[in-house]
């Protein structure tokens, strides 16, 4: 199906076979319009990890870990009842651009659905290593824009 909707090169090939289903985990990544730092300065950071924690308290999505990247973000979550992961996504990027003032992610996004709980676990040290990988730190402690909810307090 071609969608009316224009996207980046490739990015309808991102939906085909895309299905929701509530209670299943999955790891959602998604990239800045042009792949601009955006999260480099504390305050976006900040607002945009804000805004997750909003989806989870509406319930839309229960947040297993994250990590804010610079130009991105890769989001383990459980995809709550009442909304597709599509929706979800939308509602996110949609909620985040206001808090911080204009369009901040491109179109689209990246998902991958978690057959099995083992795959939980691998998943959640990819999500997190990312900083370390990325030569942002020698030590995933030092990097502030994450969080995990096998954490004391996470989550």
């Amino acid at each position: 199906m071609i969608s009316p909707f224009p996207t980046a090169p490739g990015g309808h090939r991102l939906r085909i076979g895309r299905y929701s289903e509530p209670g299943r985990a999955y790891l959602v990544t998604t990239v800045t319009r042009d792949r601009r730092a955006r999260f480099l300065e504390m305050s976006a950071s900040l607002a945009t990890i804000r805004c997750l924690r909003t989806m989870d308290a509406q319930r839309v999505s229960r947040t297993l870990c994250y990590v804010l990247m610079p130009d991105h973000l890769h989001w383990l979550m459980v995809l709550g009842s009442g909304a597709s992961l599509p929706e979800v996504v939308r509602r996110f990027k949609s909620y985040s651009g206001r808090q911080l003032g204009g369009s901040v992610w491109q179109r689209g996004f990246h998902d991958r659905a978690l057959r099995r709980e083992a795959d939980l676990l691998p998943a959640a040290r990819y999500v997190v290593a990312n900083p370390l990988r990325a030569g942002l730190v020698r030590r995933l402690g030092d990097y502030p824009y994450w969080d995990a909810v096998w954490l004391e307090g996470g989550g």
